[in-house]
């Protein structure tokens, strides 16, 4: 007899008519909520390198000072603030203590120079700046007068005005009769990676971003209050912040700050911290799993070759029957690898190449892969941990209506259109800006993604590209440039790989492909330029013979510098 699907949120129904009204609570009742169910939980945590904790009770102490403070200041719904910091706990009690002041919180890019984070902080109108000690000085100068700022407030001690020492406390016991947004109000602006000119900042609300949260894990993701998730990419980017802050506090678990995006770093504080939950790009996790893979080759081909073999045993268990042998058959494999805690690794951000998703899986970790965009808060698919296909981003979260328009035969049986949907995750709209708002929604309202793709008949999504990409052949054939991309990631040889359309033939204006190639610098340390050129083309004919003829790369470039990337470790194709 199969148990009844229990909806990951049916515990809101406690709640519900008692601390908070309607379908689903805003961010400052959310995390009352979970502060009411885990008192005693650590909520934000870092290693400095001793470990500094605070546990939700504090974080929510801490939470109210900043909103009392900011309520003493004058303000209120309806105003805008601004945070930019590195990582740390800081930065999220700023967060939820805008949002607990009844404000709206705009997150801005701590590596964007400061005349970018000027244009976005003016763009949005902001009244108060949140920041650590990069952009301190300019704010509390010069930078004030520029922006309106009217008052920068330190993430980092020691700066003057430190986040943890404002507080109004005359004004305790008042909060309940301040204005307060409602569920379908404006939570946060998010400013899309890399805008420059004229930025364009997408509106979420407090019910596109608790609802994804939740409804993410009806995929079904299992998330536990005792989960420890790490939070190694930028948080003011949409996957960070709702993935691994927001899903953390609606569940009652631990986020641990990253200091630095470095393997070494990484390693340690995933073996210290004891994380279990690790979020990331493909970049992080094919130098994961290439330094696994490093480590069994150098045992000798025979320990490889039987360890290979154990492997896909392990997978084909695990796909077969649902039984999950892989921890304990390859515990000597992670404890090395500083992954024993690591309970599941979901990627995002960009995409995977199957094998590396596979390797995951086949080693005992529940690995999985998902999509979403800034627009839709992000995540809208995620694969099941206990249904995952490989070569798909997954399954669509409950309450998204996704499907595919204007499509074309592939020439391998698959219809491939623009991915298109509507769900409560969808965005307001981007920020003052209603024409370039009504440009990506259908006349029947649903939200053009701009990314291709196509559906299964269990519902599953397959990636092919940006539509803006696209490179169409003299043949008429469609190219994606990203499916081709993917073939280059378990390459150790390369550290930057990017394929587009050049332009072959001036008269007919025949297009065919080609592939820009930064050499890993490990590979190319001593080698001269023709012996580099020589195992790029070898790596470059190896990857034809797994393509269709019309995708061939007909040339390869080897670049002498890395290609600009953003902070998620995506290439800045415009720059190039």
């Amino acid at each position: 007899m199969s148990v009844p699907y229990t909806k990951p949120w049916a515990f809101l129904d406690d709640f519900r008519g008692k601390m908070f009204n309607g379908e689903w609570p805003t961010l400052p009742e959310m995390f009352r909520i979970t502060v009411k169910r885990y008192p005693e939980r650590p909520c934000f945590t870092i290693y400095e390198p001793d470990r500094i904790s605070l546990n939700y009770t504090e974080a929510l102490a801490k939470i109210e000072a900043v909103a009392r403070y900011l309520h003493a200041k004058g303000i209120q719904k309806g105003d805008t603030l601004a945070v930019t910091a590195k990582n740390c706990p800081e930065w999220t009690v700023a967060y939820l203590g805008i949002l607990f002041a009844g404000a709206t919180v705009v997150p801005i890019d701590a590596q964007l120079h400061t005349a970018e984070c000027d244009l976005l902080t003016k763009t949005a109108r902001c009244k108060i700046m949140f920041c650590d000690e990069d952009k301190f000085e300019h704010y509390n100068n010069g930078g004030k007068a520029a922006t309106g700022i009217t008052e920068v407030i330190s993430l980092k001690k020691g700066l003057g005005n430190y986040i943890y020492t404002i507080d109004a406390p005359e004004l305790k016991g008042q909060e309940q009769s301040w204005t307060m947004p409602a569920e379908k109000d404006l939570a946060a602006i998010l400013f899309t990676s890399g805008t420059t000119g004229d930025p364009k900042g997408v509106m979420l609300s407090h019910q596109n971003l608790v609802a994804d949260c939740y409804l993410a894990q009806g995929t079904p993701l299992t998330v536990l209050h005792t989960d420890v998730f790490y939070a190694l990419l930028p948080l003011h980017h949409a996957y960070t912040m709702l993935a691994v802050f927001i899903e953390t506090i609606s569940t009652g678990a631990e986020v641990v700050f990253a200091k630095r995006m470095i393997v070494s770093q990484i390693l340690k504080d995933l073996k210290q911290a004891k994380i279990t939950m690790l979020l990331s790009v493909p970049l992080l996790f094919n130098k994961l799993i290439a330094n696994i893979i490093k480590g069994l080759k150098e045992k000798g081909p025979v320990v490889y070759g039987l360890i290979s073999f154990l492997m896909g045993i392990s997978g084909f268990i695990k796909k077969t029957f649902g039984v999950n042998p892989g921890k304990k058959m390859f515990g000597f494999i992670l404890e090395k690898a500083s992954l024993t805690t690591l309970r599941i690794g979901i990627c995002g951000g960009g995409p995977l190449a199957p094998s590396v998703f596979k390797k995951f899986n086949e080693l005992g970790i529940d690995f999985v892969q998902g999509y979403g965009l800034t627009e839709t808060s992000p995540i809208i698919n995620l694969n099941p941990v206990e249904a995952y296909k490989e070569t798909s981003v997954g399954r669509c979260c409950p309450g998204v209506d996704m499907k595919v328009i204007d499509a074309v035969e592939d020439g391998r049986g698959n219809m491939i259109g623009e991915i298109v949907l509507k769900g409560p995750q969808v965005m307001m709209g981007y920020f003052e800006k209603p024409e370039e708002t009504a440009a990506v929604f259908t006349p029947d309202g649903y939200f053009k993604t701009g990314d291709l793709g196509y559906l299964d008949n269990e519902n599953y999504l397959y990636l092919t590209g940006r539509a803006k990409n696209v490179v169409v052949t003299n043949g008429g054939k469609n190219v994606y440039p990203e499916e081709i991309e993917n073939e280059f990631q378990l390459f150790g040889e390369i550290d930057q790989v990017l394929v587009r359309g050049f332009l072959a033939d001036a008269g007919t204006k025949a297009e065919q492909i080609e592939c820009l190639v930064y050499p890993a610098e490990d590979f190319a340390k001593g080698k001269d330029a023709a012996a580099i050129k020589a195992r790029t083309d070898e790596i470059v004919a190896e990857v034809n013979q797994r393509l269709l003829p019309y995708q061939r790369i007909a040339r390869s470039i080897i670049l002498d510098k890395p290609m600009e990337m953003t902070t998620t470790k995506k290439i800045k194709r415009s720059s190039v």
